[in-house]
């Protein structure tokens, strides 16, 4: 496919940019378009993972059929099966009369399915009996239907990931990953983020009559540089509120910034990855950082027990921490007399840091406090940890589950989940 092929792609749908894993992006959709493969569609939320489901539809020999798009984290587990592939009158409460499924209503077109990880075990096995045979059977039925329709499915996670964490089953993941397309992210596409800001600003200055949005050197600068995690979504929200807001319509740096929200800091390990389908997520990063620090403490505690043990230990700990073992020699006077002047002393710990402990000499010191502090830690866990931090999430957003969800980095739907689990009353 040569590049007038691609640009005339990108003019039909309405696709924005010149970053070459766009184009590649939009080359392997156009060819594998023409045939009924499964197609896989990765990338972060909000890269338009949609519009080459489109792509692929419109440009098949069933472009004529039927398209339905589905978000399968939008509908609640104990209907999807129903929604998928219908369900027989009577079949459970509030089943009033046979309906039809999306598989049946897109018979001879495509169904696109969004958010393909979030599928219940038991609709992933009713879907790889549809790629596999091209049979379903309806709710409540025991007749087996047949279909011919062309699946397009898309995700945001590590589908791999969670076959091997047993979330999705790893023959649903093979016969899915036939055809595997990579959206790239915004942030891998800086020269297209100019281009898309003034299409976005020409489109909102026709829609509210307003003059268009333009940006200093400065300011052109801040917008390539911001990493934008909601992606082309969040680029338009932002120029949405910008041409609606503002009134100087020459942006600088400084008035930009003001409508750029602040990314929270996470640790550059993720640099070293090439796109998301390989980097960790925020709270592997935090369970990591925990379980580092449950690993100090415990070296800590088998130095004091070590201490504990060995009867000559005085001078070799002495050599290290000079004063840890001395009696205090200063004659007692009323400032020190009145009560014990607690003396800080710095148990250095692997990773540098040191570990601050109360006496006043070595009479005072009780090293079996010391070593119940660091079994204290033996009680960390993941689960008390994530409850807290979802605890904590909750408080911050006045209880309203979908901002919690959105910094914690999770579904609501999951939220929900893991409040229940974890018996959370918010």
């Amino acid at each position: 496919m040569n590049e007038a092929d691609i640009q005339s792609i990108k003019q039909r749908f309405g696709i924005i940019g010149n970053s070459p894993k766009l184009n590649h992006a939009i080359e392997v959709a156009a060819q594998v378009a023409p045939t009924d493969m499964t197609v896989l569609i990765t990338g972060d939320s909000g890269v338009g993972k949609e519009s080459f489901s489109k792509i692929i539809h419109q440009l098949s020999r069933r472009k004529h059929g039927q398209f339905i798009a589905i978000n399968c984290g939008a509908i609640p587990e104990g209907t999807i099966d129903s929604e998928l592939f219908g369900h027989e009158k009577g079949s459970f409460t509030g089943a009033y009369e046979a309906r039809k499924g999306y598989f049946e209503v897109t018979d001879k077109g495509s169904i696109f399915l969004d958010e393909i990880s979030e599928l219940p075990p038991g609709t992933q096995a009713r879907l790889l009996r549809v790629l596999e045979y091209g049979e379903y059977i309806r709710v409540g039925s025991s007749k087996v239907q047949k279909c011919d329709v062309r699946v397009i499915v898309a995700t945001n996670k590590d589908l791999l990931e969670a076959v091997q964490r047993g979330k999705f089953r790893e023959d649903l993941f093979y016969r899915l990953n036939t055809v595997p397309i990579f959206v790239p992210p915004l942030r891998d596409r800086e020269n297209d983020i100019i281009l898309l800001f003034r299409k976005f600003s020409s489109d909102f200055s026709e829609k509210y009559r307003t003059k268009p949005l333009s940006l200093t050197t400065e300011a052109q600068e801040l917008l390539i540089r911001y990493p934008f995690p909601g992606n082309i979504r969040q680029l338009k929200n932002i120029t949405e509120q910008i041409s609606v807001l503002e009134m100087n319509r020459l942006l600088t740096a400084e008035t930009l910034s003001r409508y750029l929200p602040r990314i929270s800091t996470v640790p550059a390990v993720i640099d070293k990855y090439d796109d998301l389908n390989t980097a960790p997520s925020e709270r592997d990063i935090l369970y990591k950082v925990l379980f580092d620090l449950k690993k100090d403490v415990n070296d800590m505690k088998i130095f004091i027990t070590d201490m504990q043990k060995n009867r000559n230990y005085d001078k070799e700990v002495d050599d290290k921490y000079p004063g840890l073992f001395e009696t205090a020699a200063e004659p007692a006077t009323a400032s020190n007399t009145e009560q014990d002047q607690p003396v800080l002393i710095d148990i250095p710990v692997k990773d540098g840091s040191t570990f601050e402990i109360n006496s006043v000499n070595d009479k005072n010191i009780d090293v079996q406090d010391i070593t119940h502090i660091a079994e204290d830690d033996d009680s960390l866990s993941l689960e008390k940890k994530e409850k807290e931090l979802i605890i904590k999430a909750l408080h911050k957003n006045n209880n309203k589950r979908k901002y919690a969800a959105h910094d914690l980095g999770i579904s609501e739907r999951t939220l929900y989940r893991k409040i229940k689990q974890y018996e959370i009353d918010d």
